[in-house]
């Protein structure tokens, strides 16, 4: 571990001197980071809504899946009722939770399954008619490869349309998986407006409408404060603003600057984290909210609790 972030050519030639000096200066040793409020505030917020559709979205590696699942029981700390989902292939949402907990579902968009069903209902649908021939042809036909992409979206418009009535957190695939289940709901959006063009279309909403619609869904971008993952947060963000979708909040995940350290390495650090927050600061969100570096990993109900808990207010109590 090196006291500098590797990027660029001299960070990049850094790395060939085991006493190399840090990258970053010391010039950024103050900083808003401490003026951010936590995920506690966060799952305020989203709760006063009362229902909706809470979209955990940014790159691998980042912690969506701690944060989506932190967000779900503090909603249910809070009085509601979450389904919580994944569209995830890696799908660590169990093990990141570790325990049942009331008044949360949890489950999974299986491309496998989701495949399997869409395949046997249009069977069902369509094939009484046919001959065992033309069903052979109509099967080969459902097992292409794009078939999975209908009924993963399939899927997806499910549990879109489910946060009518409830809270649904859904925790997304790495971003490229992302982008490509935001480009079928276009798809779907355009195909469905001209096949109703001039027919009422509009009554009809898409799921696409749902998704730009942001007293419906909130988009949450997560990072961690590093160069890599704040551009590549920023480069979706641009590409969901293109599609008329504005994230509601960032997240700035594993921040050593507010969990606090005296360790010379991690010090020499803080000044390269808190640039990335102070770029974040200026402008990229609407809103942010961080969470500390924690030496136990957010694993299990009770750790994940904490995540989304007013530690002033739990010490106010207590006394």
């Amino acid at each position: 571990m090196r006291a500098f972030d590797t990027v660029g050519l001299p960070a990049l030639r850094a790395l060939l001197s085991a006493h190399a000096a840090p990258i970053i200066g010391a010039e950024a040793m103050t900083g808003p980071a401490e003026a951010l409020p936590g995920l506690d505030a966060l799952a305020d917020e989203l709760a006063a809504s009362g229902r909706g559709l809470i979209m955990v979205m940014g790159k691998g590696g980042v912690g969506k899946t701690t944060i989506a699942a932190a967000l779900a029981l503090g909603l249910i700390a809070r009085g509601k009722t979450v389904h919580l989902s994944t569209t995830d292939p890696a799908a660590h949402l169990a093990g990141t939770l570790a325990s049942e907990v009331p008044g949360l579902r949890v489950d999974r968009i299986d491309p496998k399954i989701e495949t399997q069903r869409y395949i046997d209902r249009m069977m069902t649908a369509k094939s009484p008619g046919l001959n065992a021939q033309e069903q052979a042809l109509m099967l080969e036909d459902l097992q292409s490869p794009c078939t999975e992409e209908v009924a993963v979206f399939h899927a997806f418009s499910r549990i879109v349309n489910e946060a009518r009535s409830a809270f649904v957190v859904l925790d997304t695939a790495p971003t490229g998986h992302s982008l490509l289940l935001m480009d079928a709901a276009g798809a779907y959006h355009r195909q469905t407006l001209r096949d109703f063009e001039g027919h009422g279309s509009g009554r009809m909403t898409t799921p696409l409408m749902r998704l730009q619609d942001g007293a419906y869904t909130r988009i949450i971008l997560v990072t961690l404060p590093e160069v890599t993952p704040v551009l590549q947060a920023a480069a979706l963000q641009d590409d969901l603003r293109r599609a008329s979708i504005e994230p509601y909040a960032w997240v700035i995940n594993k921040s050593v600057v507010a969990a606090g350290t005296r360790d010379p390495l991690l010090q020499a650090r803080l000044a390269g984290e808190r640039k990335q927050m102070s770029r974040i600061a200026a402008g990229l969100p609407a809103r942010s909210f961080i969470v500390p570096w924690r030496i136990h990993p957010p694993v299990g109900v009770v750790e994940l609790s904490e995540l989304v808990t007013d530690v002033t207010a739990q010490a106010t109590q207590e006394q």
